[in-house]
């Protein structure tokens, strides 16, 4: 097995920025996933929740649509908590 010999080492820094950021993905992996995740989440909540409004204000099936529009509401809330949760860490 080859050993690297640390004076062969090329001198090359990285630039900052990249070891800032390289530094931050070490210390909350899959941040960008996890946000993307909230988004995508967010929007379905969003979108679940316009047809059930469209449902109770045409007045069909309101005693199943109430219960769904909340949970799609609730969705939403989630995912706005959350990123702003993981906004506050990505700031610290």
């Amino acid at each position: 097995m080859v050993q690297p010999n640390p004076e062969k080492r090329s001198p090359k820094q990285l630039n900052p920025e990249l070891y800032a950021r390289l530094k931050a993905e070490a210390a909350a992996p899959y941040r960008s996933l996890r946000k993307f995740i909230y988004l995508a989440f967010a929007a379905s909540g969003f979108i679940g929740g316009m047809i059930f409004l469209t449902k109770i204000i045409a007045g069909k099936n309101i005693e199943t649509s109430f219960p769904n529009f909340a949970l799609q509401l609730g969705v939403v809330a989630l995912m706005i908590g959350l990123w702003r949760w993981e906004q506050k860490r990505e700031q610290k």
